[in-house]
């Protein structure tokens, strides 16, 4: 190997090595679907979701049309990832129910966040 090929192939080395620490890792998102169910202001029966979330971060469950900190029920964990449903907002209280991976909740089941492993 000449000294001009032995200098290329470390200099290609670095700049790969370089790029793998340069780019951050992508994050860990929970595959499938998060559903929970909501009275809107009108007295409807509305359903949110989340699709493919990210883990280790807190949702607030959304729910459009109604009351400011409606409460959300009857989630519906169908992701591959164990949810981590409070009632509380920002993941915060002691009232936290963890949901497995593919189950559901009954109506009794209220959250306002949500957190995926």
């Amino acid at each position: 190997m000449s000294l001009r090929s032995l200098t290329v192939a470390v200099g290609a080395t670095a700049g790969a090595a370089l790029l793998l620490v340069a780019v951050p890792g992508s994050a860990f998102a929970a595959s499938g679907q998060f559903r929970y169910s909501y009275t809107t202001t009108d007295g409807y029966e509305a359903v949110g979701f989340l699709n493919n979330p990210a883990s280790g971060q807190c949702v607030n469950l959304a729910t459009p049309a109604a009351e400011p900190g409606t409460v959300s029920r009857a989630p519906k964990n169908l992701t591959d990832a164990t949810a981590i449903v409070f009632l509380g907002t920002d993941c915060v209280g002691d009232t936290y129910y963890v949901l497995p991976p593919g189950k559901g909740a009954s109506d009794r089941l209220l959250a306002r966040s949500v957190v995926f492993s």
